[in-house]
Formats: structure tokens, sequence, C-alpha cells
């Protein structure tokens, strides 16, 4: 048996797969699948997003160029934010940062659902939209490496492409 640099416990590397080893896959792949998820859906409802809050004057191209850019905006935060969460993984766990990552995630999706329209309150509609944006790709970007910098750690060597 040797420790894993990482991991700061004793692994064994032929050690088939256990019960928990599955269950921490499960949980990282559900996790990650939830997150680009919420992440995701946004492009399919570019459209109403677009008409909801952006100008109605504008033309329609403008506002789907604008949606998209907002969409874009989330891409842009997630190798920003895979770093600064991977280095409080180290410092703090990756426990709590998963716990971050969800609440990152389910915090702007759920004031998503309740931002009021450019009609209501102007341009503080797509700023707002934009800010949502950025968080939930902070959100993704700290999850998905994290969860594989976590699951690496909890199954024997021999396991870890499988993982």
């Amino acid at each position: 048996m040797s420790a894993h640099p990482l991991s700061g416990g004793e692994r064994t590397a032929g050690r088939a797969l256990t019960r928990g080893d599955y269950k921490t896959l499960t949980l990282a792949a559900l996790g990650g699948a939830l997150e680009f998820y919420d992440f995701i859906i946004f492009v399919f409802f570019a459209p109403v997003i677009g008409q909801l809050f952006f100008p109605v004057s504008i033309p329609d191209w403008l506002r789907q160029l604008q949606t998209f850019g907002i969409f874009a905006a989330g891409y842009l935060a997630r190798p920003l934010d895979g770093i600064v969460m991977a280095h409080f993984g180290d410092l703090l766990g990756r426990k709590r940062m998963f716990t971050l990552s969800v609440l990152l995630m389910s915090v702007p999706t759920l004031l998503m659902g309740f931002l009021p329209t450019y009609a209501s309150i102007g341009l503080a509609a797509p700023v707002l939209l934009l800010l949502f944006r950025v968080m939930q790709g902070a959100a993704v970007g700290g999850e998905v490496p994290g969860a594989w910098v976590f699951v690496s750690e909890h199954v024997p060597s021999r396991h870890i492409g499988y993982a």
C-alpha cells in the first residue's frame, strides 16, 4: 500500500470498486449533469429570453445576438472560477466547494425565474441576467474539474480512467 499524494490516505491500487466508490461516481456524475443542464437550457430558450429581456424596438437578429452574448459570458467565467475553486478546494476541502458550486448554480437559476423583464425594469433586466449567467458559469467551471479530482482521489488508482 502506498499513500496517494493528493488524498493523504492509504489506497489499494488493486482493489475492486466498492459500493461507496460507485456512490461517489454516481453523485459526481449526477451533479455535473444537473449543473450542465441548468447551464445549457438557456440556449433552448434564447428566442423567448431575447423577447423578454431586450427592447422590442431592436431587430430580432440583434436581440438574438445579445442573448447569445449573455450565454457566452457564462462560458467565459468557467475557466477563471475553475482556478479559484480548485485553489479553495485544496485549502478548504472539495465537499465544501461542491456545496458552493451547487449554491452558485441554484440561486441564480431561481433568481432568473423571478427576474422582471425589460418592460418592467428596463436596462437592469439584461444586466441582472448577465450577472446570473456569470454566476452559473462560475458554478460549472468549479464543479466539473473539482468532481474529476475528487473522484480520482477516492477510487483505486487502476480505476481512475473509468472514474
